[in-house]
């Protein structure tokens, strides 16, 4: 089996502690990739708009290359309802994958993420995956995701104790990482404070891998069906999709987008 990991900002550094922590949990191939074009990071509405055409070539590139399933490496999920429209497989986000998983796991749960700027998608999200009931805290550290794994940084330490106020403050029985940049925090954070931390990109990479063995992708019917063919231009003239292109993993690109040259590790 192979699983596509898609970092959907262009750091590489970032994209290859991602693939190394989603390796760690599975025996299929991890193929971990970052666009070739996109923001550096994604802390904002606007980043996370511009990174999703890069991250949908990746998914279609990956697919040609034989990937079964993919996960989007960045809590806000960008990109995650057009991604299910083009790609064959299952695609699945880290802040949905691990909001579901801390269901499974206590009654209650938490997220930690990065700038307080993204408080607000985080509640979006939670709202929209139907857990509201469910998180009862979001709290930010403020570190930058670029600065999470610079050496000598405070970042870890930061988020450990932010996640023990998560719980004993509010009483969460888990607490989500917030950024796939925390992926490779999460035992060391859960062995400080006691509870299950969960890393999204671990738990999506686990998912993805139980619904290609279990033959399921998503539902063709209506709202996830193909993007129907029409003309788009300027810089967007090469994403135009030509009548009866279905989402295939045979499938020959994204109309007359030119090759790009994004960053890619098989683990």
């Amino acid at each position: 089996m192979r699983i596509l990991v898609v970092n959907p900002n262009t750091t590489a550094s970032m994209t290859a502690s991602i693939g190394a922590c989603a390796a760690r949990v599975t025996t299929a191939e991890v193929v971990a990739v970052q666009p070739a074009m996109g923001p550096a990071s994604i802390e904002s509405h606007y980043d996370e708009a511009l990174a999703v055409p890069g991250l949908l070539q990746e998914i279609e590139r990956g697919e040609r290359g034989g990937a079964q399933g993919t996960v989007i490496a960045c809590f806000g999920d960008p990109g995650l309802d057009a991604a299910r429209e083009i790609a064959a497989g299952p695609v699945v986000g880290i802040a949905e994958a691990a909001m579901h998983v801390a269901t499974l796991l206590g009654r209650t749960f938490g997220i930690v993420t990065t700038l307080s700027r993204t408080i607000g998608t985080a509640h979006d999200l939670v709202e929209r995956y139907g857990f509201a009931g469910r998180c009862v805290a979001i709290r930010a550290c403020d570190i930058p995701v670029l600065e999470l794994d610079v050496p000598g940084s405070a970042a870890r330490a930061v988020v450990t104790e932010l996640c023990r106020k998560v719980v004993e403050e509010e009483g969460a029985d888990s607490v989500v990482l917030g950024c796939a940049g925390m992926a490779d925090f999460c035992d060391e954070v859960s062995a400080e404070i006691g509870v299950p931390v969960i890393d999204g990109v671990a738990a999506a990479v686990k998912l993805v891998e139980s619904l290609v063995a279990l033959g399921l992708t998503t539902s063709r019917r209506d709202e996830f069906a193909a993007p129907p063919a029409k003309a788009y231009s300027g810089a967007l003239q090469g994403f135009a999709r030509p009548p009866g292109r279905e989402p295939v993993g045979s499938s020959p690109g994204l109309g007359r987008a030119p090759a790009l040259s994004g960053g890619a590790a098989s683990i």
